[in-house]
């Protein structure tokens, strides 16, 4: 063994000596090799009904983005929490002072940020409080029931990276201060969408996606996809 690492700190020393011929990389373009938080790409978006120029938006490495203008001019409103990487907003219409942010976002890409559960604001995105869901790690889609804005749906798409039971579809009804698992189907499906009924608040229609991600391969499909 000691002759082995001997022969190979004499073989790096040779090579290390030798002088580059830089003529040789000319033609050679710099490429980025990681790590893949891509900035620039808008994951969710809402707007105030009643006031349509004030809208927030969430990036998936950029944290919120308010704006009062009609998108005109952006601040950031998320700097201060635990995590940056968005995957969906929900206004509650009834009283746009309250915002709802799921983190971590919600498309199954190479180079998405995992997040850590879901927020609320009651003062127009001034402050925010974790309301938990924080195993849930990437949110999808957020709905506010239209009649009962202490009803609040979360589709959590999960991770694609490997299997873990914080996926599915979850409900509160006291307005985030605790959580049920409504829709559960694998390990490996998570919610990918999320629709409800605003004429019958009861009725709700999620799209679960089996999927999982490796390094090298992709795999989309399987038993657990379908509509629910």
């Amino acid at each position: 063994m000691k002759k082995i690492v001997l022969l190979l700190l004499l073989m790096s020393s040779v090579i290390f000596s030798q002088q580059l011929d830089m003529t040789k990389l000319k033609g050679i373009e710099p490429r980025a090799i990681g790590p893949a938080g891509m900035s620039g790409r808008i994951t969710a978006i809402d707007a105030v009904n009643s006031n349509p120029d004030i809208i927030y938006a969430g990036a998936a490495s950029g944290g919120v983005w308010k704006s009062e203008s009609g998108g005109i001019d952006w601040q950031p409103i998320f700097e201060k929490e635990a995590v940056s990487s968005i995957g969906a907003i929900a206004i509650q219409q009834s009283n746009p002072d309250v915002v709802w942010v799921g983190t971590g976002e919600g498309n199954p890409r190479n180079s998405l940020n995992g997040g850590y559960g879901i927020y609320k604001s009651l003062d127009a995105g001034k402050t925010w409080k974790l309301m938990g869901l924080e195993k849930t790690r990437n949110i999808h889609k957020i709905i506010v029931d239209p009649q009962n804005p202490n009803t609040v749906y979360v589709a959590a798409i999960g991770s694609p990276w490997g299997a873990h039971l914080e996926r599915g579809i979850f409900k509160t009804t006291d307005g985030g201060k605790s959580w049920q698992k409504i829709l559960f189907v694998n390990t490996k499906t998570g919610a990918a969408d999320l629709v409800i009924d605003p004429n019958n608040p009861n009725k709700l229609i999620a799209a679960m996606w089996e999927h999982q991600r490796q390094p090298y391969f992709f795999k989309s499909g399987g038993a657990g996809s379908g509509l629910y």
